[in-house]
This record gives structure tokens, sequence and C-alpha cells, in this order.
């Protein structure tokens, strides 16, 4: 579905902003800094540890959303030979935060950098996360430098990681890299970009991977207001996360061969999960021949076709059970039997992001040792098995967070509107109670449960009635209209 923008009414945003600043209270969600932290910060954001090894020649670029400052990732690609080389290079926050410190202690509490439409709270002080950390452009900054090398099919043949200083020439963002791409006016890193991102996304499918094409609904301060929508990634964007999916599998399997890591793992689904899928599939008129693949399926589909985006909806009910394994062969904590991550086929750790995400820098302290020819810091390996259960306790706050400021918005972007009728789709049926479901709208973006005198219609498109909209309880509801 094409990305959809509807603004709250400008009479609604500071009673929003009210809202939001009161979710943060009863969420517990700290907003401020102690004078330690910040004290430290400062001190550390005046003399970071410099590594040695010189590796400011190399054209580094950073691609992200226009308005990020927290850049945790920078990248430079070239050929070679038939192959490819990709240097990634990743904000190094060890060489500011100081193990056990009141940045360390604070960062294990916050676990991870929380989104709401008016700001971010942050896993790391400015001072360092938007500042002296972050790869902002032209500036001299520490980081763990990857040296990525792929044969002339995109298939890693070489990982490798060493301390650098490096030196971002440009950062870029989505929409304008996708248009230079577009435009046949990229430049030969975007260029090349493109080619090993394609290569792969083939080597996932090789694999059976699979990513799922789904429009995601996102709330956006703009013009004074908020807005509601439907975000449909850009090709760009999954060339980028291509790179970073290479590197944490990367990461992965350095960790497994040396015993000592931190994964992030995701079960494959049972086989009545697919079962359900394929009934879901028949009731919708979705083709699914015997034989063929469920990722040859999802590849097949074109989520701007109104079957198969509510089809692609009930796929992600396969993605659920992700979670964090912590291991340590030598202090008698084995490596998962099945370390594997489903929907990558193949393992994989989460090791780009570290000025957003608190498990990062411990894979990646464990990947520098590692690849470094030295022990694992004792400090690492004592937090490896807290970590774990601090990264799931730290998404499922950011979930809740996540769903309660689009429900904020689509109340009171609702408000008032109780018996109007709007077109929509429907997007998920309850097994046990077939005349409840989920319906998307297609404008304003939004998705809320319905009700229906008879079994709600998978797949169909819709007329609801809105029957609440209460942005006390942040609950909308719709019925099925009469349908002519």
């Amino acid at each position: 579905m094409p990305r959809r923008h509807l603004s709250v009414r400008a009479a609604q945003t500071a009673r929003i902003n009210t809202e939001l600043a009161e979710l943060r209270t009863r969420l517990e969600i700290r907003t401020d800094w102690s004078p330690e932290v910040l004290a430290e910060a400062d001190r550390a954001a005046a003399l970071p540890r410099l590594p040695e090894f010189d590796a400011t020649d190399l054209d580094l670029f950073t691609l992200d959303p226009p308005d990020s400052r927290d850049l945790d990732q920078a990248v430079h690609l070239s050929r070679r030979g038939t192959g490819y080389r990709v240097h990634y290079a990743i904000a190094d926050v060890g060489a500011f935060v100081v193990p056990g410190g009141a940045i360390d202690t604070e960062a294990a509490h916050r676990v991870q950098t929380l989104y709401f439409p008016d700001g971010s709270v942050p896993l790391h002080p400015a001072r360092l996360s938007e500042g002296a950390a972050s790869l902002l452009p032209g500036e001299l900054r520490p980081a763990l430098l990857w040296q990525l090398d792929l044969d002339a099919d995109g298939e890693l043949l070489l990982a490798d990681l060493r301390r650098a200083r490096v030196r971002s020439r440009r950062r870029l963002d989505y929409a304008g890299a996708q248009g230079r791409i577009d435009a046949g006016g990229a430049d030969g890193q975007l260029a090349l970009l493109a080619e090993v991102g394609a290569l792969r996304e083939e080597r996932e499918r090789a694999r059976g991977g699979v990513s799922l094409p789904v429009p995601e609904q996102e709330v956006s301060a703009e013009d004074g207001g908020y807005r509601l929508g439907y975000r449909a990634p850009l090709p760009v964007e999954g060339w980028n996360a291509q790179v970073s999916l290479l590197t944490g599998m990367a990461a992965a399997q350095l960790m497994l061969d040396a015993g000592t890591g931190l994964l992030r793992t995701l079960p494959a689904a049972p086989e009545s999960a697919y079962a359900r899928l394929r009934r879901t599939a028949a009731a919708l008129g979705v083709p699914w021949p015997d034989g063929l693949p469920y990722p040859a399926l999802i590849r097949s589909l074109d989520p701007g076709r109104t079957a198969d985006a509510a089809f692609l909806n009930e796929c992600t009910g396969l993605l659920r059970g992700a979670g964090y394994r912590a291991f340590d062969t030598a202090r008698g904590t084995a490596p998962p039997a099945d370390p594997g991550h489903a929907a990558l086929a193949a393992p994989y750790a989460h090791c780009t992001a570290p000025l957003r995400r608190l498990g990062d820098r411990y894979a990646l302290e464990v990947c520098a040792a590692v690849a470094g020819g030295t022990d694992v810091p004792g400090w690492v390996r004592d937090a490896l098995p807290l970590v774990p259960g601090l990264m799931e306790a730290g998404d499922r706050r950011a979930h809740e967070v996540e769903r309660a400021c689009v429900d904020l918005v689509e109340t009171e972007l609702l408000r008032g509107r109780e018996g109007e009728e709007f077109e929509a789709v429907v997007v998920e049926v309850d097994e046990r109670r077939p005349t409840v479901g989920t319906v998307q709208l297609r404008d304003p973006a939004v998705v809320a449960k319905c009700d229906a005198a008879e079994r709600l219609p998978l797949g169909r498109r819709v007329t609801v009635r809105l029957t609440l909209a209460d942005p006390a309880a942040r609950t909308v509801r719709f019925a099925l209209a009469a349908q002519g």
C-alpha cells in the first residue's frame, strides 16, 4: 500500500504532547540524566580512546533517515577482482563508556533508544550518541571497522574486524539516495550498494530466508502537528539492510567459532502455523501451489494488492518468538543447539547499532577480541548472561511505546467522528470468533478492531463505521457497515 499521510488538527497538538509526557511517566521512562552521567559523557567526549590504525583514507558514507544524528554505521564498497570488498564502520561505544561507570549503569537501565513522535529518549547522552561517538561527516571518530570480502555472487569469503580511526565523508538519506539511483545519477558507491545489495538479496533467497514487505504504520512530527501514515521501505533501504545483515551474520559465525557470544535467534515456526497460513491463503484466493516453498511464495506477492497485503499481515505471526541467547563455553554455557534465525536462515547477531541498542556493544567487544586474537574482556563475559533478559525486556517496552503512540494519535485523529464511514480492508479475522477481526483503513492510516454481525471477509475491501474513538483509553473500534 502506498504511503498515506493525514495531519492531526493543530488544536490537538498540545493535547497530544501532554499525553505523550504522561505516557513516559506511566511507563517510568527516564528522560533526564544524572549529573554524574553528564559529567562522565563530557569527559569521554573530550578524550575518546582513538585506535592506532588509521583508516581515514576510506571514502565512507552514512545512509539514514534525514533527521538522524545518532549515526551508527558508515560504509565503503569497492570491487575486488571479480568480487567485492565492503568496509563497514560501526561507532565504537567502548571508546567512550567505562565498564561499570555512570553511563554504563544508566544504559543497562535504558537498554535501547525509544522513539516518540515528539522526540527520542536515547540510550546514551546526546553529547555522545549525537555528537562525539556519532559517525558525522568530516569528523574523526573511533570505530569498529569490518572488512567483508565477497565473491562475484555476493557470498562471504572473509570477515575481519579491527578498531580504527575513520572519517565519514558524506551523509545521505534514503529518499535522496533512491532518487539518484532511479534518475541514473548514482555515483560509484551508490551503484555498488545497489549491486551488492541485490546480490545479497539473492543469497537470502538461496538460503531460504525471507523479508516481509509489509508497510508499517508511522507517526511523524511535521508542520507543527503530527501525521499518521503507512510507510513502505524503499529499495535502497533493503540494500542497506543487507549490508547490516551480512555483518550480523559474520559476527554470529565469529562468536560461534570462538564459543563465546550473544546471538539474536528466531525458532522455526511449527507446521501448524504454516497449515493455518495455507488456510488463510485459500480464503484470500492467494495461490500457493503444492511444493512452492514459503519464501518463494512471499517473493511472488504484491503488497499493493489487497489480498496479498492481508496475507502478508498474517505472515508476521511466523516471526514471533525472537530472542537473545548468550553463551560462553569456557564458563559452562554452550551455544544453543539451533543457533539460527529462521527469517534469515542463518545464525545472526545484533551488532550494528551500539549507539541505540545495548546488546550490540557486547557482541562487538567479543568480536573485536576474537578477531584480534586477544581474550574477551572479563567485564563482557561477566555481563553476557544478564544481557538477554535486559534486551528482551527492552524490546517489550519499545513495542509498548510504539503501539501506545500510534493508538494515541489514532484516537485523537478520529475523536468526535463516531458514526462516520470509511473504506478499509479486513487484514485479520479471529479464528475462534470470526465476527471479530482487524481492519486497515485506506485513509486515514488507521489499523483497529472491527465487529460484524456475520463472519468478516478476510482480505476483502469493506466499508466500516466508527463506533468508538476514546483518547483516554486509547481505543478505536469499528463495525462493519451494511454492504451493498
